[in-house]
């Protein structure tokens, strides 16, 4: 409909300009026919049509010219407008707004609709820079916090040797979540900048997902989780080492939250071409409200664990990262006490052999003697996870 409403209006500008021509070169003509007679000159026809047509081009540019003239006040008025509009977004104002009532069929309405969606979405980075700055702010000073005092109390000369080696603990605990917190900075910003190094290759993500399962035994055994692992034979054409740091966060947030006696479920299926990894575990869930932010950089869903957990949300964020440079997606399904389901998709390798076959489970579903460290594209241990937003 805006469309046509459009087009009729260009349609009707045509008309106008071209019946105003006419009624400018139709003055011309009566001014001539009345002006030749009584100054006794009498020119041929080629002369008289080129001097009705100069005549009325000067007609219709006196004309022109007066309507501007009217308009021009309105006109220098908007350009005011605008031009202290972008003088205030340079000087870092981004609440501005152009409220400038100007017809949508007018050339200028997408100009102004363009900076105020320009000033929009630059307030709405100043604020995530804030915000970021805050986040960074508060973690590294919670841990500095936290060694300045215990360091203060290690002066004191009656402290037993219990209490003095538990103190020590605590300030090296401290000292590596201030090493993670600026170790996982340093990869956002590497993974965020043009010169990331980026190697992709192709292997086989069954191999590099036994891998990451059997790398964080330790820590499902500690409690009592059962672990199943169902892994089709599929190859992918990405990094080994970024895609490490993604299953290690997955696994070892499920982990992580899962109570003990638990059960985490990792799944590889090939889908329409893609690679389907789904880490599945049921442990407390995330809220509904929180579920659309789980991927920002220092959000966290439960704010009262975020101190015992010792991370610092940027796991997620670095998830996040690693799979949108593969062209990947990953999406989360949740609900408090349901447990949590993350699905990452990565595009997969045309395979000569039929898929579907599944490997043999390197747990036996259950915590149980693991096999040999099959083969593996291994690049090093999974990466230390941050807490789950």
């Amino acid at each position: 409909m805006r469309k046509v409403r459009k087009f009729m209006l260009r349609s009707a500008g045509v008309a106008g300009l071209i019946a105003a021509l006419g009624a400018c070169w139709w003055s011309a003509y009566r001014i001539t026919g009345f002006l030749y007679p009584r100054i006794g000159v009498q020119p041929n026809d080629l002369v008289r049509q080129l001097v009705n047509s100069a005549l009325g081009f000067v007609i219709f540019g006196v004309i022109m010219g007066f309507f501007s003239w009217l308009t021009l006040p309105r006109r220098m008025a908007m350009f005011n407008t605008i031009i202290e509009a972008m003088r205030r977004l340079a000087r870092g104002d981004f609440s501005v707004n152009l409220d400038v009532k100007i017809p949508p069929e007018n050339q200028f309405s997408q100009i102004v609709e363009t900076f105020n969606d320009m000033a929009a979405q630059l307030g709405e980075m100043e604020r995530m820079r804030q915000e970021f700055i805050s986040n960074v702010s508060h973690e590294i000073q919670s841990p500095l916090t936290s060694i300045s005092g215990f360091a203060r109390a290690l002066r004191n000369e009656r402290l037993s040797v219990e209490e003095r080696a538990h103190y020590l603990d605590i300030i090296e605990t401290e000292c590596e979540r201030l090493s993670r917190l600026s170790d996982n900075l340093l990869k956002l910003t590497s993974l965020e900048s043009v010169h990331q190094p980026f190697e992709r290759r192709p292997y086989r993500l069954d191999r590099q997902l036994r891998t990451a399962v059997l790398a964080c035994e330790p820590q499902w055994l500690e409690k009592s989780i059962e672990m199943e692992a169902d892994l089709e034979q599929v190859e992918i054409s990405a990094d080994p080492e970024l895609m490490n740091q993604v299953w290690g966060n997955l696994l070892q947030n499920s982990i992580k939250f899962t109570p003990p006696g638990g059960t985490i479920r990792v799944s590889l299926r090939l889908e329409n071409g893609e690679a389907a990894v789904r880490v599945a575990d049921t442990g407390i869930g995330i809220g509904e409200a929180d579920l659309p932010r789980i991927f920002e950089r220092f959000y966290k869903a439960d704010k009262s664990r975020n101190r015992a957990g010792g991370g610092s949300g940027l796991g997620l964020s670095i998830v996040k990262k690693i799979v949108d440079l593969h062209q990947g997606s990953i999406d989360v399904r949740s609900g408090p006490g349901e447990g949590t389901a993350f699905t990452v998709r990565l595009p997969a390798e045309p395979q000569g052999e039929p898929q579907g076959k599944p490997q043999s489970n390197p747990q036996g579903n259950r915590q149980g003697n693991p096999q040999g460290n099959p083969q593996g594209n291994r690049q090093g241990d999974p990466q230390p996870t941050e807490a789950l937003p």
